[in-house]
Parts: C-alpha cells; sequence; structure tokens
C-alpha cells in the first residue's frame, strides 16, 4: 500500500514537472506579441519599406532634374505624383500626355518608381456650370458622371499599364473642401473609389489600387468627418474589395513616439498623434482585414510658427529632420510588414510662397535650398523587407556619389 502510494506520487511530480516543461517551452518559443496582427501579411504589395516622397514636376521650371537627383540621394525608389484629370483632359475628349510621358521617362531614366495619384476634377466635368477652373483647384469637386470619371482612370492606366507602381484613388474625401465643399460622404466616394478601381483593373490587372489617405481630425460636421469614423464607413461599404492597399496620412502633431492612449491622457485627442495609424489598423482588424497593407500616403512635420491653424504643433528645423528619421524607423521596429509603402511630404513645388501651407512641410525652399531634414534623409540606413542600406558617414558630393544605392 504504501509502496503504491509512494510511486502514485512520483507519477504525479512526474506529471507536473512535464507540464512544468512544456509550458517553459510555450513561453520560449511562442511568437513575439503582435498586436497588429503583421503576421497576417503574407503576400504584401510593397517591401517593408518603400521609401517614396511627394513631388511636383508637371511643369519643368528647371527644377525636375534636380529633385530627381534629391530623390536618388535619399536612397528612395518612388515618388508620388498627382495626375490630374483637369490637365490630362482640359476640354471634353481633349487629351495632352506630353507632361506625364516626360515624368515617366524622366524617372524610369533613374530607376525611381511613380505612385499616381487621381483626381482634381476640370470644372465641366465637375457638373456646376458656374464653376471654373480656378474653382476646381481650391476644392476638389466629385465628378458628376462616374462613366466619365472611369473613362479618365482607364485611360490613364492605358497609357501607362505596368509603368505605374501603383494608383492613389483621390485624396482626404472626408475633408468637405475635399469633397467639392459639400459635407463628406464615404458611401459616394467608394462608390467613385469602386468605378476607378474597375476601369483600371480592366486594363492593368497588376495595378496596385490604393485607397485615398484620410486627414488626422477630430471635427466631426459637415466641414470633416473624423477618420476613424469615416474609415469604419468606408467599411461599411465593401472598400476593401477595390482596393490592394488602405491609405492613411500621418502627419506629425509630437514625437513618433507619442502614442494615442498618451494623448487621451493628455486630454488631447487621439487623432492628433503621428501614431494615430494604430487606431485605424484596428479598424481593418475588426474587420478581419488584417491580410492588406496600410501605405501612408503622407508622412511629415510643419515648421509653420506664423499661421495660428498650425503653430500649435508646429516644430522647429532640427526637430523636423530628427522626427523624420525617427518616424521612419519606428515604423521599421514596429509596423513592419503591415505598412509598406510610406510617402513623406514634400519636394517643393517651385511657386510656393510662405503664404502656402505646403511651404512649411517640405524638405527643401523652392529657391533650391535644402532644410536639415534632407541632410538626414540622405544619412539614415534604409530598411526594404531583409535589404539594407547602411547609414552614410561621409555627406560629401563625392561621398554621396560613391554609396548611391536604392532599395529593389
Amino acid at each position: 500500500m504504501k509502496t503504491s502510494v509512494h510511486f502514485r506520487r512520483l507519477a504525479i511530480v512526474a506529471v507536473l514537472i512535464g507540464c512544468g516543461i512544456i509550458a517553459g517551452i510555450f513561453i520560449i518559443t511562442r511568437p513575439p506579441d503582435d498586436p497588429f496582427q503583421g503576421s497576417a501579411i503574407q503576400n504584401p504589395a510593397y517591401p517593408s519599406l518603400t521609401y517614396s516622397i511627394q513631388a511636383f514636376l508637371w511643369w519643368d521650371t528647371g527644377h525636375v532634374g534636380t529633385h530627381l537627383d534629391w530623390v536618388t540621394f535619399m536612397s528612395f525608389n518612388h515618388i508620388k505624383h498627382t495626375f490630374a484629370w483637369r490637365d490630362m483632359e482640359p476640354d471634353p475628349g481633349v487629351w495632352t500626355f506630353h507632361q506625364a510621358d516626360r515624368i515617366l521617362e524622366e524617372t524610369a531614366r533613374r530607376g525611381i518608381k511613380i505612385i499616381a495619384r487621381l483626381g482634381q476634377v476640370p470644372a465641366w466635368a465637375a457638373g456646376l456650370e458656374t464653376l471654373t477652373d480656378t474653382d476646381t483647384e481650391k476644392a476638389d469637386y466629385p465628378p458628376q458622371d462616374l462613366a466619365l470619371w472611369a473613362n479618365y482612370c482607364r485611360t490613364v492606366a492605358t497609357r501607362y499599364a505596368g509603368r505605374i507602381s501603383g494608383y492613389q484613388i483621390w485624396n482626404e474625401p472626408n475633408l468637405s473642401r475635399e469633397w467639392g465643399n459639400q459635407p463628406p460622404n464615404a458611401t459616394e466616394y467608394v462608390n467613385l473609389l469602386a468605378a476607378c478601381s474597375t476601369a483600371i483593373r480592366e486594363v492593368d490587372p497588376a495595378a496596385k489600387i490604393i485607397s485615398a489617405g484620410l486627414a488626422p481630425t477630430g471635427t466631426h460636421d459637415d466641414s470633416a468627418h473624423r477618420d476613424d469614423i469615416y474609415l469604419d464607413a468606408m467599411y461599411r461599404a465593401g472598400f476593401q474589395q477595390h482596393v490592394d492597399v488602405v491609405g492613411v496620412h500621418a502627419p506629425g502633431f509630437s514625437a513618433p513616439s507619442y502614442g494615442p492612449d498618451d494623448a487621451e491622457k493628455d486630454g488631447r485627442g487621439r487623432w492628433a498623434t503621428f501614431r494615430r495609424v494604430e487606431d485605424l489598423r484596428k479598424i481593418m482588424l475588426q474587420y478581419n482585414d488584417a491580410a492588406r497593407q496600410m501605405a501612408i500616403l503622407e508622412m511629415g512635420w510643419t515648421v509653420d510658427s506664423q499661421n495660428p491653424a498650425y503653430a500649435w504643433f508646429a516644430v522647429t528645423e532640427d526637430q523636423q529632420a530628427q522626427y523624420m528619421v525617427e518616424a521612419l524607423n519606428y515604423i521599421h521596429e514596429h509596423w513592419s510588414p503591415w505598412v509598406g509603402l510610406v510617402s513623406i511630404i514634400y519636394l517643393p513645388h517651385t511657386d510656393w510662397k510662405e503664404t502656402n501651407e505646403e511651404y512649411w512641410w517640405s524638405i527643401a525652399y523652392p529657391n533650391f535650398f535644402t532644410r536639415p531634414v534632407f541632410g538626414e534623409l540622405v544619412r539614415m540606413a534604409k530598411y526594404c523587407d531583409d535589404y539594407v542600406i547602411p547609414e552614410r558617414t561621409d555627406l560629401t558630393e563625392e561621398g554621396i556619389l560613391g554609396t548611391l544605392d536604392a532599395c529593389p
């Protein structure tokens, strides 16, 4: 009897030890925390990271070569550029491709790929007789006839099939000023997106379709819809079937490490953080869309300390440089691979003045002088999946030209 009890005790001890070993193995081998389900990304549209910058090359005033050289100096391999409908079809049935052809030729010669932003409807297609092209430059108007809009998307995609890395469909439709000064409407935007996406895929099935980047905002009225509420409405309207990548915007309201929870604790809106992107990713997960990548279509920090609308979150030029590098590294360390494409703002338009909002976000001045952020972008290491471009230590012209490289 004592012997039997003894063996039973040994058996229990052995089971407990075994469970402990198994538990220990589980603790050691279980995957690291993955709150944003990056492991679901099995067929990414873009390497993480794919470095891009928004450019303005349509009217060449002698700056195009310099700006594209700057792109190669930074080891970026993409630019984002608007292919405005009003510039390409200024009158019904009258198409002009000269500028777009030239941009494609200039970028291809340097091995730079293009994200084409589609939109900027001509006055004749907006359906309001009192509108002029000057009006549509101030506020993008949705087209009256989606068939005409689809024809524009199809025409561009037909001409440049296989030569465009991705198509961004519209920009910030959650703002009234980007929706014809009308109340934003997610369902109407999804209809517009679907018409364009279908037209592009008919003629270029391999093209990557990216939804419009949404403006982070805490306002929810006829002038703007909150970005998280608007994205949720887009999902309820089924937009995901029409895109390969979900577009977002990530302007810097503070240091990159400062997150939405931090802002909420400080009595600020969750939207006013660079990491607002994480809140939008959570909406994707709620709709079982973890396998789809996000693309940051605008990212930057303003140095505008003059305009009250922006001065409250403006930074110095040195901080702009510091935060841009920190943000790109944060994305690599925390958001890879569910964020692939990252497009920063901006290479400057040569016509910008201090009265232009964009002037203060740009990495350079219109007169070809650069801000400190440009030098730091040239210097910093780049990470493109497993391909690494080391940090530069020699920023002389000879040192930069001797170490030119870009992600594959």
